[in-house]
């Protein structure tokens, strides 16, 4: 996807200073849609969440949509400040014919539907932030990839040829959307750490109390990240600076090797040792847990060039410091409610 900007002769109205904010999130009902959805309401906007399973959480009105057609919903968005489209099937199942398709359809048809909609309004939304992921970049354990060197393409190595795929076709949908008077962003994002059920920080915390949290495959293999507070706080950012469009990278600065952190979990946790997994044992694993190896054995050294070229400041650089912030917070059982935070 090329960074293009807002077509030429459709001017975008800014939005009068202190204005709610009205922000709509499609595909919101998950660990990423949540926090930021009580983000945002904790910041005094008015959040609407589209989802199959509508509830009352976070302080955000809940509507159904089935990610697929045209309905009530499309009225939230005439007017609306802002469209986050999070919407997709989880990556981490069997990549089966089943369950690939439904991870490609799941992305590509809820936003060509997003699309749709925003393109029947007679107010549009004035950004659209639509989800991607640092998966697409090239498996690398040298350079790091920003949005200008950052290379696109699978590798056997990292058995990612499907992954590549999923977000070569989300992000051809998301451009071909016909949006003239809406800024567009693709959200390469990074994984992002959090203490929520869904998040993988829980799941790796789960497997250094069990003494299984050392080194994965090599460990050479770079992981790159985000804090649930700097993603958030990036969402912001993206929403009150109107210049950025486009791709963008959601990370942390300093992506680290597996090893490495593996071994911080650790420290955090006091567990003095952790078991290796050698790649066989990996590939036993995710059959037995129903998941795939390239989620951890993929190298994803993805830094956020334009985001701190924008004079954006990341809270959380360091791995460490990020894990034990999110250690601190779960162990006193508090959820972060970090809405008002500033760039400060």
């Amino acid at each position: 996807m090329k960074p293009n900007p807002p077509t030429a002769g459709t001017a975008i109205t800014p939005q009068p200073a202190g204005a709610r904010r009205r922000v709509v999130i499609a595909g919101g009902s998950g660990f990423i849609g949540q926090i930021l959805s009580a983000h945002l309401a904790a910041r005094g906007d008015d959040v609407v969440v589209l989802t199959r399973r509508p509830e009352s959480r976070n302080g955000a009105r809940e509507e159904f949509w089935d990610g697929r057609s045209l309905g009530p919903w499309t009225e939230r968005l005439d007017g609306a400040t802002a469209l986050i489209n999070l919407a997709g099937r989880s990556v981490n199942c069997r990549y089966h014919d089943r369950n690939r398709r439904q991870m490609i359809e799941s992305r590509v048809v809820s936003t060509q539907v997003l699309g749709e909609a925003i393109a029947r309004c007679k107010a549009p939304p004035r950004v659209w932030l639509n989800a991607s992921t640092a998966t697409i970049y090239l498996h690398t354990e040298g350079a790091p990839h920003d949005e200008v060197t950052g290379k696109i393409g699978a590798t056997p190595e990292a058995k990612d040829a499907f992954s590549i795929q999923v977000a070569v076709e989300w992000e051809r949908a998301f451009e071909a959307a016909r949006t003239p008077r809406t800024r567009k962003i693709a959200l390469r994002s990074a994984m992002v750490l959090g203490n929520g059920g869904n998040s993988v920080l829980p799941a790796l915390r789960r497997l250094v109390r069990l003494g299984l949290g050392g080194t994965m495959g090599h460990g050479r293999q770079f992981i790159s990240w985000i804090h649930e507070e700097d993603f958030c706080r990036t969402i912001d950012w993206l929403l009150e600076h109107e210049e950025l469009h486009g791709i963008v990278n959601i990370a942390a600065p300093n992506p680290l090797p597996n090893a490495e952190a593996m071994r911080i979990l650790r420290e955090t946790e006091g567990v003095p040792f952790g078991l290796p997994a050698t790649r066989w044992m990996l590939e036993v694993g995710a059959v037995m847990l129903r998941t795939e190896t390239e989620l951890i054995l993929k190298s994803r050294r993805v830094v956020p060039g334009r985001l701190l070229a924008s004079g954006f400041q990341v809270r959380f650089p360091d791995f460490r410091r990020a894990v034990e912030d999110l250690h601190c917070a779960g162990a006193t059982g508090t959820r972060r409610a970090s809405a008002a935070a500033s760039n400060d």
